[in-house]
């Protein structure tokens, strides 16, 4: 990938040619940037497509758990024909995100495929309204997703290919007494992506929205209660292949779909009633 500047504008990516097939994957499309990688989800996203020969952006907020990650992969990766680059960086740093963007996708030589998987849930007691804990989830889930989001959006725009996976949740179909800011949080998610998805269908580029159900996480760790439990491997692989498969919205594993159009279902004064 080259950079061309322009005198009456900022510089743009100058997008190389797609390389032959290798695999079923064409092996120059083979370049991710996954947010929120540090752990959980995001991390096995980031090893399933080490194994598979990406070269792949992991970021996060923990340097440490990064260099960890990479060290693991990199023999991985490496064997397959890819790479695995860490960056340490806050997904709600909105302003350092266009600086950094531009240098992993000059760096990867282009970008195939972005992964927002950055998202917090603060512990809250039912009797508790802590703005600041609301506020830092707005941050990461929703302000975190926007600024990352519409750089890989304006990137495949102009490219006019490319995939785009937000994980949302299943907690963004109603608004339940457990944690409001943060279903609110997952509701904006999935209205965000539609809108993305719509506005970059013009241009065959596509969005993905991801509905987890319960995932063996650091998130869910301690809960009570838990059924469908899946490791974060298996939600990576279903994550991949729904994104692989221009998936509109899926939910993780796919059974949550039921769950979920029932909830729709519920009347606001049956729903409110549930212990959710």
């Amino acid at each position: 990938m080259t950079e061309t500047a322009s005198p009456t504008g900022p510089r743009t990516l100058a997008i190389p040619p797609r390389p032959p097939d290798l695999q079923g994957i064409p092996v120059g499309e083979r370049r991710a940037i996954v947010v929120g990688a540090s752990s959980g989800m995001g991390a096995a996203l980031v090893r399933q497509l080490a194994r598979e020969g990406y070269q792949v952006a992991a970021l996060a907020r923990r340097a440490g758990e990064l260099e960890t990650l990479k060290a693991e992969l990199e023999p991985v990766a490496r064997a397959a024909g890819g790479a695995v680059t860490v960056r340490a960086v806050d997904a709600s740093d909105a302003g350092a995100a266009p600086a950094m963007f531009e240098e992993l996708v000059l760096g990867l030589g282009g970008l195939d495929l972005f992964i927002y998987a950055a998202g917090v849930m603060p512990k809250l007691e039912r009797t508790e309204y802590p703005t600041d804990k609301d506020l830092s989830v707005l941050d990461v889930n929703c302000a975190g997703l926007v600024a990352w989001g519409n750089l890989a959006a304006h990137l495949f725009t102009t490219q006019r290919r490319g995939t785009l996976v937000g994980i949302s949740s299943i907690a963004g179909d109603r608004g339940r007494k457990g944690f409001p800011v943060y279903c609110a949080s997952k509701a904006f998610m999935n209205t965000y992506l539609e809108a993305l998805r719509n506005r970059l269908s013009e241009v065959d580029v596509h969005v993905c929205t991801i509905k987890p159900g319960f995932v063996d996480t650091a998130m869910t760790q301690g809960m009570k209660g838990l059924f469908w439990l899946i490791s974060a491997e298996e939600a990576a692989r279903q994550i991949l292949s729904a994104a692989r498969k221009r998936v509109n919205t899926r939910y993780v594993p796919g059974r949550w779909f039921f769950v979920g159009t029932t909830i729709k279902l519920i009347p606001s004064f049956v729903f409110r009633k549930l212990n959710f």
